[in-house]
């Protein structure tokens, strides 16, 4: 079998007035995906997703130009072939980094899909894993900065649909944020995990503000404080308390995971799918994860081919921890690239699909009648 065709297909929706999320990165005012489309010679298709990096249009260019020369012709089922050869023709050199490195895990994840199809296995299944529940929190975008009465509604909502962990929106005025995170322990009790993400949006004075309260309040994880590259602040930040440190959402590859995990600082491990490296390069990641005694616990992405590929992640690996639930009032990336791409059981927990490969079907009519909008996806 070999690799007849990659096509990247760059969407965009606009989100709905009165339907935007703020956070530490802006207000969300459209959502934007790259999906991947990789054709065999024997009729196989696979699908993968491409993180947007904010600017969707390059990384479809990307993947259409370099890294379709890199990759035409190659057996879809070597999978760690491939991965080798975009690294070393484009990651170690002169390759673009985090954008290539976005590029080739929408390729990866594609090349599974393939894999899967042509065994007639779900990816969980050629992983090794089992179809095993995982717990699920209610996060993506949403749980925002709002009044803490209306996050505490929110939250209550989320709450009663199943889900027994719920991830706050931090990183604005130390007080207001943990004004906001007071209102919601308040609201759903004691025996509900809350997580808080500060989006890179604290300083190190920021974080020795909330700590106590967050300690106070039973705070499952801190999650990214500050941008990737501050490991100093990281170290520092970890001896303020007791509320343990998560990052890796914004981290590619293992080698820089590798970094990351022998500081000893952040406790809990979020490779993104469509950013780190794929379905091949996050297995990895779970593997130097587990040998920490880390969890694996991977943020995702935009459409619902992140979200199932996370799911099988999750279901193989030897450490799982959190399936991060996108609950944005608005988001047909979500719900109508692939169909549903989960279900949350009467414990908080999802399954992985049990058909082959991702075990979904992509809509194309819906794809083509979502191209890609040029301009910032928060502002």
């Amino acid at each position: 079998m070999r690799i007849t065709e990659i096509k990247a297909v760059p969407i965009s929706f606009r989100v709905p007035e009165g339907q935007n999320v703020r956070l530490g990165i802006g207000t969300a005012v459209k959502r934007d995906a790259v999906l991947v489309r990789v054709a065999t010679d024997e009729g196989i298709v696979g699908w993968g997703e491409a993180h947007h990096g904010r600017c969707p249009g390059a990384i479809a260019k990307l993947i259409d130009t370099t890294m379709q020369e890199l990759v035409l012709g190659a057996d879809p089922l070597d999978s760690n072939g491939v991965w080798a050869k975009v690294h070393k023709m484009q990651l170690a050199s002169h390759g673009m980094g985090a954008a290539a490195a976005m590029a080739l895990s929408g390729i990866d994840i594609a090349l599974w899909d393939i894999r899967g199809k042509a065994a007639g296995l779900p990816i969980y299944r050629m992983l090794g894993g089992g179809s095993r529940p995982t717990p699920a929190y209610a996060g993506g975008i949403s749980l925002g900065w709002q009044p803490s009465e209306k996050l505490a509604e929110e939250a209550q909502n989320y709450v009663e649909w199943g889900y027994r962990a719920l991830k706050l929106r931090v990183g604005d005025r130390p007080a207001i944020d943990v004004a906001r995170v007071r209102a919601v322990r308040q609201a759903v009790g004691n025996e509900i995990e809350i997580l808080v993400d500060a989006n890179t949006g604290y300083s190190l004075d920021d974080v020795r503000r909330v700590m106590p309260a967050y300690e106070e309040l039973g705070i499952g994880w801190l999650e990214e404080p500050f941008s990737p590259q501050d490991y100093r602040d990281y170290q520092h930040a970890a001896g303020y308390g007791t509320v343990p440190l998560a990052a890796g959402e914004n981290h590619f590859t293992r080698f820089e995971f590798t970094r990351m995990i022998e500081d000893g600082v952040v406790r809990f491990a979020q490779p993104d799918l469509s950013k780190a490296g794929g379905v091949t390069e996050c297995a990895r990641i779970a593997t130097l994860c587990s040998a920490w005694k880390m969890s694996f616990n991977p943020h995702t992405s935009a459409t619902g081919i992140n979200m199932v590929a996370s799911i099988h992640m999750l279901s193989a690996v030897d450490n799982p921890g959190y399936f991060e639930a996108d609950l944005a009032r608005h988001n047909p990336f979500r719900d109508e690239v692939c169909g549903q791409p989960y279900e949350i059981d009467g414990d908080g927990c999802v399954l992985p699909k049990d058909r082959p490969g991702l075990g979904v079907e992509v809509d194309e009519a819906f794809v083509a009648a979502h191209p890609l909008i040029d301009g910032p996806c928060y502002v």
